[in-house]
């Protein structure tokens, strides 16, 4: 379906693209004849960073946010991440942003991890942004912006494949390229570019890239943000490039009315496929990435969709779909955490992984990687875990460590009247108390019990109202900084549940 602009919504999805990430830097938008920024080239560029722990990662980090500190960034200034495992380390792609400084360096920043928690700056994939982008939209009467968003990495045989976005303040005047080496710290090399949107033609913002490869070993691309949603085209697996030249692929995912208007805030596809259930799962972004950003997921038993949320809905469709399974959300002793949201989804062995921003409440501006554990229901539905990964040895949690009073947060949607009002919103959901009695009781009400087979706890409401369906483990306690109990699962009606035992 067409999208309806009203004045208002054309404003505010305006202001969406044009301000992009430049929350974080200082771009000059005047049009140059000649790019500001060299073109990549075969220096390698690494910063000798230092681990950050776990024990020292904090919320704020003003004070070595600077260019000056880069060796000191480790999980910070962490935005749109992709990550790809490779010999003993994780390494994770991400935009070039930076809090509070104007971009006295520009390229594709990196970040490398042995345990998804010390995370090392390793400096940036390319000198400059590429070429190729930058002059796609210089010939198309844009400025580029100045920073590189939304990479994505996957490797192709002996070959990385480093995909990129460059855009421009002109509505929808963007490309996605690709970069590649033999080295996963590059150099890089262009090797063209993959898609291209225009203001003048009918699709979704050429942003956002990720790739899968199927189980017939046919190469997809998705990519998209606002406008007319998300959409796949088909890759050439020899060269990584689209199959057929000028090919936009097409539409597979959208999102529901706001008002009389189709809500353009979606963005950031990525899709895994899981050989344990025969389904490839579509992760992707609702809303605005500094306030109520969220991920949501589908699924298919096809890469090309259709992708069917929770309730068997196809999300093509004109309706916001479910499971949300990571939203803001503030526990007790910290102010929140919102626009938790473009994802990165991997594993390793059965162990499936989401990363994503974080920033904290007591300033949106900050950017910080949360890594945390994915878990799937018996239905085969994904869920996230409500604490960030911490590399704990896993416990055998027996029926009696259960016993007393937890943290619980449901995962709500609280939707306002008005786009531009609801995007300014964080929606923190915030946790509530509960109590699970030792005599299987729930609280103060006879008719609301627990039980326990491990791993799973099922919480039963009003006599199988509301049935949640949860998985514990042991994680860190961020909020706390120690040890503790977590769960996480979704309830009959495809809302996910987190808690953490106090």
């Amino acid at each position: 379906m067409t999208m309806i602009f009203k004045s208002r919504l054309t404003f505010v999805l305006g202001l969406f693209l044009l301000t992009g990430l430049l929350f974080s830097c200082d771009d000059n938008l005047e049009d140059e004849p000649t790019d500001t920024n060299p073109p990549p080239t075969n220096e390698n560029l690494v910063v000798e960073g230092i681990p950050v722990p776990l024990s020292e990662i904090q919320d704020s980090y003003g004070h070595i946010s600077s260019f000056q500190n880069v060796s000191q960034w480790g999980p910070y200034n962490s935005h749109d991440p992709a990550v790809i495992k490779e010999g003993e380390y994780f390494y994770s792609f991400g935009t070039d942003v930076a809090y509070g400084q104007a971009l006295t360096r520009v390229g594709i920043q990196v970040r490398r991890s042995k345990d998804l928690v010390a995370w090392e700056f390793r400096g940036w994939a390319t000198n400059g942004r590429p070429q190729q982008g930058v002059n796609y939209i210089r010939q198309n009467g844009g400025v580029p912006f100045e920073n590189v968003w939304a990479p994505y990495i996957i490797k192709i045989g002996e070959e990385f494949r480093l995909y990129y976005s460059q855009a421009s303040p002109v509505l929808k005047l963007s490309a996605i390229g690709l970069l590649t080496s033999d080295n996963i710290e590059g150099p890089w090399e262009e090797k063209g570019l993959v898609v291209t949107s225009n203001t003048n033609i009918p699709m979704t913002n050429a942003i956002d890239p990720a790739v899968v490869v199927d189980k017939d070993g046919k190469h997809w691309m998705y990519y998209g943000s606002a406008f007319d949603g998300l959409y796949v085209m088909e890759l050439d697996a020899a060269t990584g490039l689209a199959k057929t030249n000028n090919d936009k692929g097409f539409r597979i995912i959208q999102r529901g009315f706001t008002g009389n208007s189709i809500n353009g805030n979606i963005e950031a596809p990525e899709v895994i496929y899981n050989e344990a259930t025969g389904f490839y799962y579509m992760f992707l972004s609702y809303d605005w990435l500094e306030s109520k950003y969220n991920i949501r997921v589908g699924r298919s038993t096809s890469p090309t969709g259709p992708f069917l949320d929770f309730n068997g809905l196809d999300m093509n469709g004109e309706q916001d779909n479910v499971p949300m399974i990571v939203a803001p959300y503030k526990f007790q002793d910290h102010e929140g955490w919102q626009g938790v949201a473009h994802n990165a989804v991997f594993r390793e062995g059965d162990q499936f992984y989401i990363a994503h921003q974080g920033r904290p409440s007591a300033d949106s501006h900050y950017m910080i990687k949360h890594v945390r554990k994915l878990y799937w229901t018996e239905d085969g539905w994904p869920v996230a875990s409500p604490q960030r990964f911490a590399n704990l040895p896993t416990k055998d949690i027996q029926e009696e460590d259960l016993v007393g009073t937890w943290e619980q947060i449901i995962l709500g949607y609280r939707v306002v009247p008005g786009y531009a009002d609801e995007q300014f919103l964080p929606d923190l959901q915030v946790s509530a108390d509960l109590t699970l009695n030792a005599d299987g009781t729930i609280g103060s009400e006879a008719g609301n019990v627990w039980t326990y087979e491990k791993p799973w706890l099922t919480l039963n409401y009003g006599n199988g109202t509301f049935i949640d369906k949860v998985y514990v483990d042991n994680e860190y306690d961020w909020e706390k900084s120690k040890e503790t109990i977590i769960y996480t699962g979704l309830n009959n009606e495809g809302t996910a549940i987190w808690a953490k035992k106090k």
